[in-house]
This record gives structure tokens, sequence and C-alpha cells, in this order.
């Protein structure tokens, strides 16, 4: 079964026969970013998902045929006038998109747990302690019915149920619904992990995402080495500094997706950034500079963050002046 979250569609009910797939695409990649594309008839359904670059992922499934990845993205793509498919838009974050992109590459940790012996609500708790990004899929009465509960880092971000095919969503009531099925008969649990570095690399087989040169991640460690000392070196500072920076990444992400905390992208630790994510060298110097300068501003030290990064300036000057950057 394609499945996709489809609580909000940006738009929906669009009749095919009248679009142009790649430009419709493309349309929603510049308006919203990132998100899927679900194609729904009778017969077939699809879905492609893409983020503002590239198309990330796609799933189509007619009767007993089925196509993923680049094949999808081809067969949706030409298939007006194969099928008389409607097609809704949703907008996903940008941790959410390459999750349900990701879905298929997921490894199985555990097969086979039954209530014999296992507890779902149990089992919820452990893989959320966990962190999990995956699913937990679940089959009641030897395949009665169903339920898939979908994880983002420990965070239940939906599921889908046998029971209310057509809805799939986040819907408290039904989760609640499954762990009382399961208690009433006896069911069987898997549990499936997706790996970061896949669902960081699943559209590679398109252009692929930016990644921001070595050189760039050298020069911005160097700053926020010398930003976080200047931080910590305060008598008055009673705030760690690793909760100072990570609220102010909170504050931005909208801006740029990649400093989410929760999409576990970009991290600064023990003076060191670890970046696994999708940004060209201009997009995350503008996120990690524009960050700085507004939590100097905000702690009353805008004078000393350009005291001492004097020496960095110059240092960096031929890069600052080619991406316009200014302390």
């Amino acid at each position: 079964m394609v499945i996709i979250p489809r609580e909000k569609p940006v738009i929906e009910n669009l009749n095919i026969y009248y679009l142009d797939i790649k430009k419709l695409l493309e349309h929603y990649q510049g308006e919203i970013g990132s998100g899927g594309a679900y194609f729904k008839s009778h017969a077939a359904e699809g879905v492609i998902f893409f983020d503002k670059d590239d198309l990330l992922n796609a799933f189509f499934e007619e009767k007993d045929h089925e196509l993923m990845g680049a094949r999808a993205i081809e067969h949706l793509i030409n298939a007006r006038g194969k099928y008389n498919f409607t097609v809704s838009i949703y907008q996903l974050s940008f941790a959410e998109v390459y999750f349900w992109a990701s879905i298929p590459s997921a490894e199985k940790i555990y097969e086979g747990l039954s209530t014999e012996f296992t507890d779902l609500e149990g089992l919820i708790r452990k893989m959320s302690s966990e962190k999990l990004t995956g699913y937990i899929d679940v089959t009641i009465g030897g395949g009665e019915e169903i339920g898939i509960i979908f994880i983002i880092n420990g965070k239940i971000v939906g599921g889908s149920y046998s029971w209310d095919r057509e809805k799939p969503g986040s819907s408290k009531k039904n989760q609640e619904l499954l762990i009382r099925k399961t208690k009433e008969s006896s069911a069987t649990f898997s549990v499936c992990r997706i790996p970061l570095a896949k669902m960081k690399t699943q559209g590679a087989s398109q252009t692929g995402p930016n990644r921001p040169s070595k050189a760039i991640l050298n020069m911005l460690e160097e700053l926020m080495v010398i930003f976080e000392y200047a931080v910590v070196s305060r008598k008055n500072m009673k705030t760690d500094f690793s909760k100072l920076l990570k609220k102010k990444f909170v504050e931005n992400a909208e801006t740029y997706a990649f400093l989410d905390p929760f999409a576990g992208e970009f991290e600064y630790s023990n003076r060191r950034i670890d970046f696994s994510g999708a940004a060209s060298d201009k997009e995350l110097i503008g996120g990690i500079v524009s960050s700085i300068q507004e939590l100097a501003q905000e702690l009353g030290m805008r004078s000393e963050l350009l005291n001492s990064c004097a020496e960095w300036s110059d240092k960096y000057s031929k890069q600052l002046e080619k991406f316009s950057v200014k302390l």
C-alpha cells in the first residue's frame, strides 16, 4: 500500500488530464519546498516525494505491479493518458520528507515479537526512549487486521490502519484502538529502523543535494569556537552555551531547515562541527553567521563578538567577500 501522511493537503483532487506533472512538481518545489504528490485512481495509486532541489523517490502500485525510484517517477510523470488519477499535494517538513521517502530502506531490528511476551504500549515507550526513526508493524489475529506506527527520532508522526485505510495520519484515537486490539487478540510486532545515512542519501539517484565544502566547514568551526569562548568567558553567564545555541537554531530553522535540532543535521559539540545535511556553502554560512549575530545581540555582546573575530575576519576575508557576509 502506498503510504503518505495526508491530513492537510495544500491542494487536492486535481484531474491529471489537465496537468503537466513535471511543471506541477517544479511549481510546488519552489512554493512549499518539500512534500509529496499523491496520485489516486480506482485501479492504481502512487506518490512522488520531493524537496526544493530534487525528486527524492517515488512509489507506484497497480494490482500485482509495483514500481519504485526512478522508474516510478517516470511512470507517474507520464501517466496522464493511462490512468484517471486525481493528484493532491502535501507539504512535509525537511526531516519528514526524507523519512517517508526512505521507508523502503528500513531494516528490521526486531521480528516476530508476540503479545505473549511483549506489550505494544511498552514497545512504543522503548522505541521512543531509544529515539527510533522507523516504524512498528503490527499484525493482529494472524493477519485479520494490521496497523503501522511511524516514528521519527522517538516521536510518533503518524500511522496506517487496516480499518481506516483512507485516512493515514497521526490520530491518537487509532493508536489507542490498535493498542486495545492487541490486548484483546493475539498479535505480532516487527520493528524497522531507517538508518540516518540512508535518509540523507535517498535522493542520490537524482541530481543529489548540495554539500558544503570542507574549507567552509573549517571556517565556520573556527568561528563557533571563538564565539563559544567569548560567551563562556563572561562572568555573569549562567546559561549553558549549548542550550543557548540550540534555542537560537530552533528559532531560525524555518529559514534554514538544516539547523533544526530535530533533524539532527547540524551539530556543534566539543568544538567540532558535524554536518550531514544538504546545504550550499552560501546557505550554511548564512544560517550559522546570522544565528551567531542574533545571539550576540541578545546577549549584549555584539562589540565583543567583533573584537574576538577580528583575526578570523582577516583570515577569511576572501570567503566573506565572496558570499557577502559581514559580522
